[in-house]
């Protein structure tokens, strides 16, 4: 009789509402999910669009093979060029090749106008994200026309305001987000801590008494840890599973965009929403009980 009376209250000790919280742990890591996912690709995007932002450095007239070679090698050195596998992005624009491809995009032969070709052979470099501001944009543009083999150095039209609008839109968007998924969590984590707190008000009678026969903090709070770890990893499959349907009913629309968002950064978001739900659901449990088990008699009535 007595290991029967035993086994219910053990069965009973732990359990609050389940699918309410689930619901709400899985709609909070959808949310966090999805932002993060945005955050990637957004990052991603603004990568792609700077890579493509390039600085083109013409050269004096008449430059030797070892003058082009030696600026070459200098440049290769500079810390505000992007390197890519260890090989920084300099490439070589003839003066012949340059006017090939003006004529091709403007449908005109200027040099059958002008009887000679105008144009000057130039390097164009792409630089280092971090030195895409205003402040370094000017140091660079210095720094190589300082080279005596530089003529001019050009800016693609705008870049300064392009720069300056990428940056600003970054830091404004992933200000909402933060702030977005800050009020999420809060959420999940005073609903967890609520739900507990209801359902420990329900069995404070029955904790007390086995608190009373020497059962441990640990004996008491483990069914709860347990059905939140429970939940956590629930509400973090459920918001996987809506954010895989997602993706593949968004695909269409996103036709040119897939590159930006690879398999692995989707699989660490999907990883870390597991770990994340997990997480807030242990530690909001563990908090809960252990500042109920805390409680005097005359403060659970």
């Amino acid at each position: 009789m007595g290991s029967k009376v035993k086994y219910q209250a053990k069965k009973q000790v732990g359990s609050y509402p389940f699918i309410n919280v689930l619901v709400s742990i899985s709609t909070a890591l959808f949310m966090i999910g999805l932002f993060c996912l945005l955050v990637i690709l957004a990052n991603n995007l603004t990568y792609n669009l700077k890579k493509d932002i390039e600085i083109q450095v013409f050269l004096k007239s008449d430059l030797s093979s070892e003058e082009k070679e030696g600026l070459v090698k200098d440049l290769e050195r500079k810390e505000y060029i992007m390197k890519t596998d260890g090989k920084s992005a300099v490439r070589y624009l003839s003066k012949e090749d340059a006017a090939k491809q003006l004529i091709e995009d403007t449908g005109e032969d200027f040099i059958e106008f002008l009887g000679e070709n105008p144009l000057r052979d130039s390097y164009i470099i792409v630089l280092n994200q971090n030195y895409q501001t205003n402040e370094n944009l000017d140091f660079v543009k210095l720094d190589l026309e300082s080279h005596s083999q530089v003529f001019e150095v050009a800016f693609t039209r705008n870049l300064k305001e392009l720069i300056l609008s990428i940056n600003d839109n970054i830091k404004r968007v992933g200000l909402v987000l933060v702030i977005l998924v800050g009020i999420l969590l809060f959420t999940v984590v005073i609903l967890i801590n609520n739900a507990i707190k209801l359902a420990l008000f329900s069995q404070r009678f029955l904790i007390r008494s086995m608190q009373l026969v020497g059962a441990t903090s640990y004996f008491i709070k483990k069914p709860f840890l347990l059905r939140a770890i429970l939940q956590g990893c629930l509400g973090g499959m459920i918001a996987i599973c809506f954010l895989s349907i997602l993706l593949f009913l968004t695909r269409p629309f996103l036709e040119g965009f897939e590159s930006n968002l690879n398999l692995v950064e989707i699989s660490i978001v999907f990883f870390s929403i597991i770990v994340i739900g997990i997480s807030i659901s242990y530690f909001s449990a563990y908090l809960a009980v252990s500042k109920y088990l805390k409680l005097k008699l005359d403060e659970l009535y």
